[in-house]
C-alpha cells in the first residue's frame, strides 16, 4: 500500500487573518509581486526562515506588529503543481517594484485554472522557492493547515546600530 507524502509550506501573518490563513484575501486586497489586485493567491514558503524573511522585508523596525502567527500546511504531493525557474523570468524579476510581468504570470495561473500551486524562486533568496496556492482550485480543500504558533522576531534584527558593518 503506497503511502501519501506531503510537503509543508510556510506563512507569515497577523492573528486577526489567522482564521483563514491561506485564502489569498490579502493578495486579493492589495496585489503583489506575482498577482495583481483582485487575483487570489496564497503566498507561502518552503522554509520557515524565507516565510519569516519574506515578511520581514515589509516591516517598519519601529512598529513590527506583537500580534504575528506562523502559519503552517500540509500540501499533497499530488496536487497539480507548475514549476517557474528564474531563467525563465524577465530579466530585473528581482527589482523592487516587482515588474508588471510578474503579476500577470501569477493572475494568468489563476485564470487558467490547471494547477493548484505554483512554484516560483525568492526575489529574496533566489535558490529557495515560494508556494502560491490558488484557492479556487478544485484541489485546494485537500490543503491541511497542521498548525498556527505564536511568532516574534528576534529583536536584534531591528537594531539599527548593530547591523551597520564596520569597514575593516
Amino acid at each position: 500500500m503506497s503511502q501519501l507524502h506531503s510537503k509543508q509550506v510556510y506563512r507569515v501573518l497577523r492573528k486577526a487573518f489567522a482564521r483563514a490563513p491561506f485564502d489569498g484575501e490579502g493578495a486579493y486586497l492589495y496585489g503583489g509581486r506575482w498577482s495583481s489586485v483582485g487575483t487570489r493567491l496564497s503566498y507561502t514558503s518552503e522554509h520557515q526562515s524565507l516565510a519569516m524573511l519574506e515578511y520581514f522585508v515589509h516591516l517598519e523596525a519601529d512598529d513590527a506588529p506583537p500580534d504575528l502567527v506562523l502559519a503552517t500546511a500540509e500540501i499533497p504531493d499530488d496536487l497539480p503543481k507548475h514549476r517557474i525557474a528564474a531563467d525563465k523570468l524577465p530579466t530585473h524579476w528581482r527589482r523592487s517594484p516587482a515588474p508588471e510581468a510578474l503579476a500577470s504570470i501569477g493572475d494568468e495561473f489563476v485564470q487558467n485554472g490547471e494547477h493548484c500551486v505554483l512554484i516560483v524562486p525568492s526575489a529574496l533568496a533566489p535558490h529557495e522557492s515560494n508556494w502560491l496556492l490558488n484557492p479556487q482550485h478544485a484541489g485546494f480543500r485537500r490543503i491541511v493547515i497542521s498548525k498556527l504558533e505564536p511568532l516574534s522576531y528576534d529583536p536584534r534584527m531591528f537594531d539599527v546600530a548593530r547591523r551597520r558593518v564596520r569597514k575593516r
